[in-house]
């Protein structure tokens, strides 16, 4: 059968038409349309690349000069703009995750901004946004190994089709990459919060009560062991300042919160020395690798969508 083909409607209708018939006369009418737009085009085209090279421009010095903002603004249009896209096109899976995470993440914030605030508050806001760190990295990872196994092939001993096991591969990494990126910032904006409020510093830096050396500067908790014995259910670390804190705590100030300073004193905390294994190593990357998420998800539909005022308002089509 000739692709190329014109169609005749003649004296028949287009539901009249077969599959491969309606799917040729849509082509034959979109290139009707286009024909001799080529100028037009190519005008397009230029003015995507000149938006998307401004845009990142903007951002980059945005973020440079008023970081807080920018990560704010981000951070909504993350958590916004995919679940209008989803409602649009009635992708109920997402909607309810998503209601589901909004609606914990909702309390858990809630609990962290709260004025007094609760000493049990931080180990809970630790607890929930590490175990979401923790499963954004593993869903990536079971994506990345069913498409690997895709192409290897291990679909067929299944009988299973190849875009399925794909589908169903980006998915988990879309999830994971996604909840991932979400939590580590909400984590870092209930970490200022509850640090600003349990009393240890503020944000002009300097300390509104004395740190008891028996008391963790994260949580407010006691420390039931010395950084020198093993602990049960977790260890005591101290930082290169001296400073001491649950090691859970230490943890998720630094690597959720993405704080690499001491919460006490602000002083530089070297990462490194707190690995006892190189297999965390790769968390830390896993979560750099995070950063790049937000442009696509939150930034790159806004930039498409002024792309298109753009090209509505100079009458290009």
């Amino acid at each position: 059968m000739d692709l190329h083909k014109p169609v005749d409607l003649r004296n028949r209708t287009i539901e009249e038409l077969t599959p491969e018939e309606r799917w040729r006369w849509e082509h034959q009418q979109m290139h009707e349309k286009h024909e001799g737009h080529e100028k037009m085009h190519a005008e397009m085209v230029i003015i995507l690349i000149i938006t998307l090279v401004i845009a990142q421009f903007v951002l980059i010095e945005w973020k440079k000069r008023h970081y807080k903002s920018y990560s704010l603004i981000t951070l909504l249009g993350m958590w916004i703009i995919p679940l209008i896209l989803c409602i649009r096109n009635y992708w109920w899976r997402f909607i309810f995750i998503w209601l589901l995470f909004s609606c914990i993440t909702g309390l858990i914030v809630r609990k962290a901004i709260q004025k007094p605030i609760d000493g049990t508050t931080p180990r809970l806001v630790y607890k929930w946004f590490l175990l979401l760190y923790k499963l954004s990295y593993i869903l990536g990872l079971i994506g990345y190994f069913i498409m690997m196994a895709t192409f290897f092939g291990l679909n067929l001993l299944f009988d299973a089709k190849p875009n399925t096991w794909m589908d169903c591969g980006l998915l988990f990494i879309f999830y994971g990459l996604y909840y991932g990126v979400l939590g580590r910032d909400i984590s870092e904006i209930c970490a200022d919060k509850m640090a600003s409020h349990i009393g240890y510093y503020t944000d002009q830096g300097m300390p509104t009560r004395n740190l008891d050396p028996s008391v963790c500067a994260v949580c407010g908790n006691k420390l039931l062991v010395s950084e020198n014995e093993e602990g049960v259910l977790e260890n005591t670390y101290k930082l290169s300042c001296n400073h001491v804190f649950h090691e859970f705590c230490i943890r998720g100030w630094c690597i959720v919160g993405k704080k690499q300073t001491c919460p006490y004193c602000k002083e530089k905390v070297d990462l490194k020395k707190m690995f006892c294994n190189p297999w965390e190593k790769p968390h830390v990357l896993f979560g750099q690798l995070l950063d790049w998420i937000r442009w696509l998800v939150a930034w790159q539909p806004l930039i498409l969508f002024l792309v298109q005022g753009i090209n509505w308002f100079l009458g290009l089509e």
